[in-house]
């Protein structure tokens, strides 16, 4: 699963991705630093994976993972080609979900001056939208003959298109419409962006009183959005990925906070895919491995091999309380 880190030019996204993935990407102060995208793999921070590798004392635990993606800043007009707009639409149609970064520090903000957080990400799904509307209106000419041929699917498409076209002409960001799992399937199978899920987050500066402000209307335009609302110092964040455990944990408290903000927003980027997480245990090894929410067992172990799926016959299971409980998993069988 991929998540794309989108905004307007130099409001954070190569800082915060630097933070995320522990990467050195190049950050700087004017548009376009970041043409060709960044991707880097982040450990998911995981309590119960943490548990359980305190009961088997395994050699190797490996945590389920995301992959981020640093997405060059869009612009006004990037559905028009502005900004090598194309190029940049493209990267986000390829991600699973999206983080919409909005700088709320400091005034000094080229290309969108003192523009209020909100406006700032009214231009960003303005863009979106309009290049789904052009992608829509691309296919429906096509999806019209083939329903008047009497093509079951494209009757179906047809339909599912002049629904989203209807959303999107009333300003109705897809991801935020109620649909169906099934026709946000089938948009995100023809490229449309607005329908993958996104979490706003708002880039602030310790140093800024203002970031308040700035948060406080994200958080108030959240409800009508329908997207969650985090804050991160993407900043700070960058500055701990050098630090040792020890030395983070006194960096953070130095600035009154218990722990990195980046937690919840992994967090919640896993909660926006609609992941859990399962877990394997042998003697040596406890891995977590994420899987979409209603997955059966069947498919939970075809994510270890496809062949554990053909040939899937039971599966002996344990929640994490009751394993802890038992204190082995021994114990735990001992106990059935």
């Amino acid at each position: 699963m991929e998540i794309g880190i989108v905004g307007l030019p130099n409001v954070g996204k190569t800082t915060l991705f630097n933070a995320l993935s522990k990467a050195q990407a190049q950050v700087g102060l004017y548009p376009f630093t970041t043409v060709d995208s960044n991707v880097g793999v982040v450990d998911v921070p995981d309590e119960r994976l943490e548990k359980i590798a305190s009961i088997i004392k395994p050699s190797k635990v490996i945590p389920a993972k995301i992959k981020f993606v640093d997405i060059a800043g869009l612009v006004e007009g990037a559905s028009k080609g502005e900004g090598l707009g194309n190029q940049f639409l493209g990267h986000i149609r390829n991600v699973d979900g999206i983080i919409h970064l909005v700088r709320c520090f400091g005034e000094n903000i080229p290309s969108v001056g003192k523009a209020k957080a909100i406006e700032n990400v009214s231009i960003i799904n303005l863009e979106i939208m309009t290049a789904d509307l052009q992608i829509i209106e691309k296919r429906f000419e096509k999806a019209e003959k083939q329903a008047k041929a009497k093509d079951k699917e494209a009757i179906a498409e047809l339909a599912l298109l002049k629904k989203a076209k209807e959303l999107l002409e009333k300003g109705t960001y897809l991801a935020t419409a109620g649909l169906s799992e099934e026709e946000k399937t089938g948009l995100n199978g023809i490229g449309i962006i607005s329908v993958k899920p996104v979490i706003l987050v708002a880039n602030v500066s310790e140093a800024d009183e203002s970031q308040e402000a700035c948060f406080e209307e994200l958080k108030n335009s959240s409800e009508s959005l329908s997207m969650p609302v985090l804050k991160v110092v993407a900043k700070l964040e960058a500055e701990l990925k050098d630090l040792s455990p020890e030395e983070a944990k006194e960096f953070l408290d130095s600035f009154g906070m218990s722990e990195s903000s980046l937690n919840g927003v992994i967090a919640k980027t896993y909660e926006i895919l609609g992941l859990i997480t399962f877990y394997t245990v042998l003697s040596d090894e406890v891995r977590a491995w994420p899987v979409e929410k209603g997955t059966k067992a069947p498919g939970a172990a075809g994510k270890i091999h496809t062949d554990m799926e053909k040939g899937f016959i039971k599966a002996e299971v344990i929640n994490e309380k009751e394993l802890a409980a038992a204190g082995s998993m021994h114990e735990a069988k001992e106990e059935g």
